[in-house]
């Protein structure tokens, strides 16, 4: 049995890699193919649409982040974010006025 499939099969695929070389395995184009081909130029001309026609003028696109205060917040952050990583600055007087009983020198 094994040897008449081997013996009776069509060679179907190509000598060598299936996808390259002159005996390449070529699929034929479908319908679907077809189809599916013409829905990505729609999506894709749909997109080229809204990037013609933004929502925001070019000057309102701009100004929007400052009026949430985007920017300031922005630098709120990265302060506090070395804030935390380095300790406070501590002076000389600081670090000794547990010395400092009273002040008057009676």
């Amino acid at each position: 049995m094994k040897l008449s499939v081997v013996l009776l099969r069509r060679n179907l695929l190509p000598n060598g890699h299936l996808f390259r070389g002159k005996d390449r395995l070529v699929k034929k184009v479908e319908l679907k193919h077809l189809r599916q081909l013409q829905r990505d130029l729609e999506i894709e001309e749909q997109n080229m649409y809204y990037l013609r026609h933004p929502y925001l003028t070019a000057d309102e696109s701009a100004g929007h982040s400052k009026a949430l205060g985007k920017q300031d917040a922005r630098k709120e952050r990265l302060v506090d974010s070395t804030r935390r990583m380095f300790k406070n600055d501590v002076t000389l007087y600081e670090r000794l006025s547990h010395l400092r009983v009273k002040e008057s020198w009676d």
